[in-house]
């Protein structure tokens, strides 16, 4: 028998891969065939936790597999995200990607654990949530022009709570005090709950809080809306007008993706997207969505790839200028 040389070797090797090549091509048109681990980022029983179970339960449902979620929490969403980038790329470990850990922080902190456009697949959309401008009761200000005169009139004498630095509330803020040429003190909480005690004593006098807290403090006449932060007015709070309709080309949603690590194979991806657009566009999961103020957004992969580019340049000089840059 001849001897087992490293030619042998590599022959031996091309062959086993050849014959694997059908068995790999068939594992992955039949994805999802076991568990998929959906990894969330941040911290069970609020907003991002509800919105991800629901669309979790809905691919569950369709596909015949479980989606599990687990919440994998640390960073401001960091530590979660850079479990899924470090995940094998088989479609057995995704998660979720957004504005704050994949169009924010790459600005925002001067060092990453992981590339935010290199180390990661993106798939699609999942929901955009809009902020919403709410103003303590006393503020002589009914609507968003007013709201601007007055800042105007007294420059540097108002300020806005946010949930920490460099979250969409702080940008948002950030956002509006650039474009409508005015000046405020931002003051960050440990999350927007606890900016509200605050803001109804008038110590703090507005917030551009996610729909449902800010929704819900504006319905017990604890704070006033006046605005949305999408382009768009949200069907969730019709009647509020958008900010952009004072200032033409303010947008300053929350949008969220599902992400996978690098390197995951296309057919994957491409039955990971067709999953998800029959969960976004079934009628049970928009109306789930709607009652948490978020509207469900489907895109293909090459579309949220190019937006999260366009996110991160637009966002770029406005997380700079805030001075919430942590080096």
């Amino acid at each position: 028998m001849p001897p087992y040389t490293p030619r042998r070797r590599a022959l031996f090797g091309t062959a086993a891969a050849i014959l694997a090549a059908p068995r790999l091509a068939a594992a992955q048109d039949a994805w999802p065939s076991r568990t998929v681990r959906y990894i969330n980022p941040y911290a069970a029983g609020g907003p991002t936790d509800t919105l991800s179970r629901q669309i979790c339960q809905k691919m569950s449902e369709l596909s015949g597999q479980q989606f599990v979620v687990e919440n994998r929490t640390g960073s401001g969403g960091l530590v979660g995200n850079q479990a899924i980038a470090q995940s094998a790329p088989d479609g057995y470990t995704i998660g979720l990607g957004g504005i704050a850990s994949h169009a924010i922080s790459p600005t925002l902190y001067a060092r990453m654990p992981f590339d935010a456009q290199r180390d990661f697949t993106l798939v699609t959309g999942i929901w955009q949530l809009p902020n919403l401008l709410v103003i303590n009761n006393d503020i002589p200000a009914r609507s968003v022009p007013e709201l601007i005169a007055l800042l105007k009139a007294r420059p540097g004498q108002y300020s806005y709570g946010s949930a920490g630095a460099g979250t969409t509330l702080h940008i948002a803020g950030a956002l509006f005090c650039a474009m409508a040429g005015v000046e405020m003190t931002h003051v960050p909480y440990r999350g927007s709950a606890a900016a509200y005690p605050d803001i109804i004593a008038g110590r703090v006098h507005m917030i551009f809080d996610n729909i449902p807290g800010a929704l819900a403090q504006a319905k017990e006449n604890r704070v006033r809306a006046l605005g949305v932060t999408s382009a768009q007015r949200s069907p969730v709070v019709p009647e509020s007008p958008s900010i952009a309709e004072t200032l033409p080309g303010y947008d300053m949603s929350s949008w969220t993706c599902i992400c996978g690590p690098a390197g995951l194979p296309p057919a994957v991806v491409q039955r990971m997207s067709a999953l998800a657009r029959r969960a976004l566009e079934s009628d049970d999961l928009k109306r789930q969505y709607l009652d948490q103020g978020a509207t469900a957004w489907w895109t293909t992969p090459e579309q949220i790839a190019d937006f999260r580019a366009s996110e991160e340049r637009r966002l770029a000089p406005i997380i700079r200028a805030s001075g919430a840059r942590v080096d």
